[in-house]
């Protein structure tokens, strides 16, 4: 089984998965959009939340960074240098990134780090990155009546998402990892999951790498999402936001209406049930259950109910 992640959301449901899924049968793409170079470290925060996440050591009150972490390099940053003090790096954090940055400098590909880390967390399914190669996402966005150009953490953390949303661009060639390439060429695939992750933010970006969607749909398998909206609203992060900058309703039909083309099926939460109608007639199947994970009983029982309803797509 394949699951596209990215974000808090996704993670959530990555450790639903990962609690009922046997590991050699559970892949995660993870977004690499996000990916940046800062005070010298090459950070990958997509990839290191489902680290934390699945590997038992995460920030459970921000969804994101170490549980337990202390912080006196941000205040001696903020003392030196305040204005690079934007993004926050935990002292243990620090060593993921010191890690990789040095890996990757060796030639090492970020499948094969991700790797090492995921052992070093005790993490069993295999994280993969989308690409070895960079993509970095950008947004154009208006602030104070003025258009530019904001690498995505910029626009994310410094910002805190304030400019309003223009267009969203996806920079660089990259190709399949491959690792994914190979996992989709080893045998049949039960099920593609896109996660409850932002659409545009996180999971364009996996689904603009070359040959990416053609590869997942020509494994045969259903290809089945989680609507990261819930009663017109995110739970978590700015997705309402931008739709509505978009030019689009906040709602699963527009969630629906983005994934046609590519998905089979879209899950929806409960509160959503009179749009299933709606939802359908974008060519989608439905299944409408909660899909609010606020505990990991709730992570595991979303992770079965969309295995079995795209086991019915199947």
């Amino acid at each position: 089984m394949i699951a596209l992640s990215g974000g808090v959301g996704g993670a959530k449901l990555a450790l639903g998965l990962s609690k009922i899924l046997p590991a050699d049968e559970f892949l995660i793409v993870a977004n690499t959009g996000d990916d940046f170079e800062h005070l010298g470290f090459y950070i990958c925060p997509d990839i290191d939340t489902l680290l934390y996440t699945l590997g038992g050591v995460c920030n459970t009150e921000t969804g994101w960074g170490r549980a337990d972490e202390t912080w006196q390099f941000m205040e001696e940053l903020k003392s030196t240098n305040p204005e690079e003090a934007w993004f926050l790096l935990g002292d243990k954090d620090l060593e993921t990134h010191r890690y990789r940055t040095a890996a990757l400098g060796r030639g090492d590909s970020l499948t094969d780090v991700t790797a090492r880390l995921a052992a070093k967390f005790g993490v069993l399914p295999r994280i993969v990155p989308m690409s070895d190669d960079p993509v970095h996402t950008h947004v154009l966005a208006d602030m104070a009546g003025e258009e530019r150009w904001f690498p995505f953490q910029e626009y994310f953390v410094r910002y805190r998402c304030e400019p309003r949303t223009v267009r969203i661009e996806f920079r660089g060639e990259a190709s399949v990892s491959t690792a994914l390439e190979t996992a989709l060429s080893d045998g049949p695939v039960a099920a593609v999951v896109v996660c409850p992750s932002n659409p545009y933010l996180s999971v364009d970006p996996i689904l603009s790498v070359d040959r990416m969607s053609r590869l997942l749909r020509s494994s045969g398998a259903p290809v089945v999402a989680v609507s990261p909206v819930v009663g017109g609203r995110a739970l978590k992060g700015p997705t309402a936001k931008i739709m509505r900058e978009l030019g689009l309703e906040s709602d699963v039909e527009a969630i629906a209406r983005h994934y046609s083309g590519f998905v089979d099926g879209l899950v929806i939460d409960e509160t959503d049930t009179e749009s299933a109608r709606s939802v359908a007639t974008h060519g989608l199947s439905v299944a409408v259950t909660n899909t609010v994970m606020k505990s990991l009983g709730d992570r595991k029982q979303l992770a079965r109910e969309v295995l079995e309803f795209a086991a019915s797509l199947g």
